[in-house]
């Protein structure tokens, strides 16, 4: 069947030698020279200026909320060290395998990943398409994170920290100081918690209570949105120069918190339970689904993003030695700040003279409570305050520039026309992008902001991802066909791909998406947030979420078949230019 669908005479999309200058275009130089008049009219693809911008564009989404934020989060839900071997495994059979065939097929093509997946096989165009949808839906909750940094960055600026005490107007008769070896009344919480939920989220009873805007945050909702404009507003060429920025420093500032949290009292504590397993865990689906979620959301697989940023690579750039770099950075990284997180919470622990378990309920809000409390204790707290926010708003927005690049992205490559006719410049593009992204994030700032926060989450980032990565690979390694890919990958690289490679594209990443895929369902259970259960109709919501990215692959499926030249599925089926991969 796999011939039937592929063209075998693909020609190149692009020359092997694209032309010296660092932003050139796809164009010949001839075409520019004719409409220079009209340049700013035609949809051009440049280059990065070298292979630096790329690399750091790739550590910058790996290394940013993925990691810094959800890795931490979902391995102390995940019971710590039970976390890691999936982690590691599901890393090495689908993360670093996966990784290389989507900088392939993204460099290859010359397109983002609706784009490079109709080219690859249009019949999974759909995978493409609902990559897009994913990415569009995290990029609406992630900038609320964004929205938080910023909050909690301007109020680090106060001469006190505001967190390290009981003595605020929204503090209740429930809030406790925590102290050497006193053990935390039941039903208490501390300042951290406190100013979190009361002060900056003022979070309502549940999801049906949804209360009013909370305006502060609104505030900074618009700021994150307006530093995202401006630095993606030129394309590669605005957001590769900020990634030198917001990609190096926070990583010596990850440095010097792993530093500090190590000489923690309890640091050993934390650290026990982030690397001592627990068997039994591994017995539950939802930990290998979570750890298959990590992998996909830090490393940008099956997002799109990785795709979208090979499509700007030169034809002859070598790949391998990119998703090797990105692969272990991610890795290693994770690790690290696996590391100084449960080195701070053994460090609560202690103090509050409790397992490292119950140290806090798991939820979104885990950093935003955890390093506040420890920076709290530090001395000169408001200055690591200060450091530790602009290192998280960094690591934020280069995840944000990734995520809102693909949208962008694959709206050109899509209706380039349209975009020519109607927008005319890059800049009312992404304008619009930001624009729409701002509006459906509003909700999450709502009095019920997090409960929508953590459906959003549960529902676009964990029960979809698995499910998309299955038909990724399944469309590029068996329909178009690992002959074929490797072929592309020796046209632009000079070597095949390793019989490591080949065998997870072929068989072990498709078996277990699949098997983590139908786990999830069999074992599916409704998101919480903390003791709060979602009403029957927020679920029903979760689920319209998924079914936006989760239908695109069958519908568009559907739709090409029935378009396609001829009567029965025979028929269709012999006529290759349907489904062809065509490189113009």
């Amino acid at each position: 069947m796999t011939a039937t669908l592929i063209n075998p005479t693909m020609k190149k999309y692009r020359p092997m030698r694209p032309p010296d200058e660092d932003t050139a275009s796809h164009e010949s130089c001839e075409e520019e020279e004719a409409d220079v008049e009209d340049h700013h009219l035609k949809p051009r693809r440049p280059f990065w200026a070298n292979k630096i911008q790329f690399v750091l564009a790739c550590v910058g989404y790996s290394v940013g909320l993925g990691n810094v934020w959800r890795f931490p989060y979902l391995c102390y839900k995940s019971g710590g060290g039970a976390f890691l071997i999936p982690y590691f495994i599901i890393l090495i059979v689908c993360g670093v395998p996966m990784l290389f065939m989507e900088l392939a097929i993204g460099q290859y093509t010359a397109h983002g990943p609706i784009g490079a997946l109709s080219q690859i096989c249009p019949l999974f165009k759909g995978a493409g398409l609902a990559s897009v949808v994913i990415s569009f839906v995290m990029s609406t909750y992630y900038a609320v994170i964004i929205a938080w940094a910023i909050y909690y960055f301007f109020t680090s600026f106060k001469s006190e920290v505001p967190w390290a005490s009981c003595s605020n107007r929204w503090n209740t008769a429930h809030c406790w100081v925590p102290f050497h070896n006193h053990t935390k009344p039941n039903g208490s919480q501390t300042p951290t918690e406190q100013f979190f939920e009361k002060k900056v989220l003022n979070v309502s009873p549940g999801i049906e209570f949804p209360g009013g805007m909370r305006w502060e945050l609104a505030a900074c909702l618009v700021c994150a949105w307006v530093l995202v404009y401006f630095a993606l507003w030129k394309s590669i060429k605005s957001s590769a120069k900020v990634r030198y920025i917001t990609t190096t420093l926070p990583f010596l500032l990850i440095i010097v918190f792993l530093g500090r949290s190590l000489t923690l009292e309890g640091a050993n504590v934390g650290l026990r339970y982030f690397f001592k397993p627990d068997w039994e865990l591994l017995k539950q689906s939802r930990v290998w689904v979570n750890a298959a979620s990590q992998i996909f959301n830090s490393i940008g697989v099956a997002f799109g993003s990785m795709i979208m940023f090979a499509s700007y690579n030169r034809f002859d750039n070598n790949f391998l030695h990119d998703t090797l770099a990105v692969s272990l950075i991610n890795a290693v990284t994770s690790l690290i700040v696996g590391i100084f997180t449960f080195a701070t919470i053994g460090n609560i622990a202690i103090e509050q003279n409790t397992s490292v378990k119950d140290v806090i309920a798991d939820s979104p809000g885990l950093l935003f409570v955890v390093y506040p409390q420890a920076i709290a204790k530090m001395p000169a707290s408001q200055l690591w305050a200060v450091l530790f926010f602009f290192m998280f708003l960094c690591l934020g927005l280069n995840s944000q520039f990734a995520i809102v690049e693909v949208v962008v992205t694959s709206i050109q490559d899509g209706f380039p026309e349209m975009i020519r006719k109607r927008l005319v410049y890059h800049e009312l593009l992404v304008l619009c992008v930001c624009v729409v992204s701002l509006f459906f994030g509003l909700p999450h700032i709502l009095h019920s902001g997090i409960y929508v926060f953590q459906l959003m989450d549960y529902y676009a980032a964990s029960l979809s991802i698995t499910y998309l990565a299955f038909f990724e690979v399944v469309a590029i390694a068996w329909f178009y066909g690992i002959g074929r890919l490797s072929n592309n990958i020796k046209q632009m690289t000079g070597q095949y791909p390793s019989f490591y490679f080949r065998f997870c594209w072929l068989i072990a990443a498709p078996a277990l998406l699949l098997a983590l895929w139908v786990a999830s369902l069999v074992d599916y259970t409704p998101p919480t947030y903390r003791q709060y259960s979602y009403p029957a109709w927020a679920q029903v919501l979760g689920w319209t979420i998924a079914s936006l990215s989760l239908l695109c692959i069958p519908a568009y499926a559907v739709v090409t078949v029935v378009r396609a030249p001829g009567n029965t599925i025979g028929e269709v089926s012999v006529n290759r230019n349907q489904y062809m991969a065509q490189r113009n």
